[in-house]
């Protein structure tokens, strides 16, 4: 049999890119086979590079809520470039992009632009120790923060499909440093300050779970998180690089009604580009460099082409209808497979938040990380590539999330739940 363009390339690839991609999850390990190559994308829809269509529910990642190649936002970037593609100085967009988020997030007095969600994260640990003087951090099993070495300890996402809780190259001294807790029960975290009362400086927490797919957060456990950080001398930080301006507008801290002391942003503030933020209290920010001690630098941060999507996303993002439109279609969505779940042999069920959700391999309810790692992989992988064949593209992995977006139209809703029937029906 002659192989697809797709099967050439990725074996092309792992001669130059170890496992022949630039992502560990994209190597399609956890649920077998080849990764089909995309060669370009618009609205709802993926094209590969062998000219195979899919309805597309990953939206590179979670950032493109608008769907992809928007064209408010792709003529914003041209504009740009065409000024010049980078400077390693200020530009007015960034001041712009910086004044939209804070003016959406009442938590985020002042942020400083960075180029990815892994040094958001980085940062804002520094910066926690910095502002508090102290060497520990509390974090979540199956919560994923980036590859920073003190984050990838019992780390969700790729790091929790591929069964690697604890990267090698950490060393053990700086691993020892973070604390970790179970998700939803904030009396693993009261626990952790008895024991360690005057050494941890945060609690960095997912605010809704998205990297061992999608799991909310129980009633009351964020404001526990809130009350306790409060109680001990440290700091909240709100990792929404996942559910800012995804969940809603002002993110989950809006949605859930419980203010950090400091957020980690990505994805979407870039509408797809590469971009992070980190921002929160003034009197926090300001241990920052220049104006503190706290240094943190980089000369892409604040990129013309990253901020310019930016603000032409978020500025999309305010209109009125969209997050109505994202939750009718979500809602849709997942209320339809549900419905086709529960009418299949095997065990499934979904969680959702917002726009965002996952189909787990397990009766359910999930709403723990040991409830999650109960899922059925195997039967995901093959339920994966089922979609796959019917034109529908979703996370290869178990522990991930999907996501709509405002150009998913009925009609594309209506084939993926019949899809979605065909497939549990093709590998039960």
């Amino acid at each position: 049999m002659q192989q697809s363009r797709s099967q050439q390339l990725f074996e092309q690839a792992q001669r130059v890119i170890p496992g022949g991609v630039n992502s560990p999850v994209r190597s399609f390990r956890a649920v077998e086979g080849t990764p089909p190559f995309l060669a370009r994308g618009q609205g709802s829809r993926v094209w590969d590079v062998d000219g195979n269509e899919y309805i597309d529910y990953l939206g590179s990642w979670g950032p493109l809520a608008l769907g992809h190649a928007h064209p408010v936002v792709v003529e914003a970037v041209q504009r740009a470039a065409a000024d010049g593609t980078s400077f390693g100085a200020p530009v007015e967009q960034e001041v712009e992009l910086a004044e939209i988020i804070c003016a959406a997030l009442p938590s985020v007095d002042s942020l400083r632009l960075v180029n990815s969600g892994t040094e958001a994260c980085m940062t804002a640990l520094r910066l926690a120790r910095a502002y508090t003087g102290r060497p520990k951090i509390v974090k979540f099993a199956g919560n994923y923060h980036g590859h920073a070495d003190g984050l990838l300890v019992a780390a969700g996402s790729g790091a929790l499909t591929h069964g690697v809780p604890t990267s090698a190259g950490v060393p053990e001294s700086y691993a020892a440093e973070t604390l970790v807790a179970a998700y939803n029960d904030a009396e693993s975290v009261a626990e952790l300050f008895a024991a360690w009362p005057n050494d941890i400086a945060a609690v960095i927490v997912e605010p809704v779970a998205g990297n061992m797919g999608v799991v909310p957060p129980a009633s009351g456990f964020l404001n526990s998180l809130r009350s306790i950080t409060e109680a001990n001398g440290a700091l909240l930080i709100f990792d929404e690089v996942i559910t800012g301006f995804r969940v809603a507008y002002g993110g989950a801290q809006s949605l859930f009604g419980v203010a950090p002391d400091i957020t980690t942003m990505g994805k979407i503030i870039g509408g797809g580009l590469p971009v992070g933020a980190y921002g929160g209290r003034r009197d926090v920010m300001e241990m920052v460099a220049p104006l503190g001690p706290m240094y943190q630098a980089g000369t892409l941060s604040g990129n013309p082409l990253a901020v310019t999507a930016g603000v032409a996303t978020l500025k999309e993002l305010q209109r009125p209808e969209t997050y109505e439109r994202l939750e009718a279609s979500a809602s849709r969505l997942t209320d339809g497979i549900a419905a086709v779940f529960s009418q299949a042999e095997i065990p499934a069920s979904i969680n959702r938040v917002g726009s965002m959700f996952t189909g787990f391999f397990n009766p359910g309810p999930v709403a723990t990380l040991s409830e999650v790692e109960k899922s059925d992989t195997t039967t995901y992988g093959r339920y994966f590539h089922a979609l796959l064949e019917r034109g529908v593209y979703i996370a290869p992995s178990q522990f991930e999330a999907g996501f709509a977006s405002v150009a998913h139209t009925d009609a594309d809703i209506d084939r993926t739940i019949v899809a979605v029937g065909d497939a549990l029906s093709q590998v039960s």
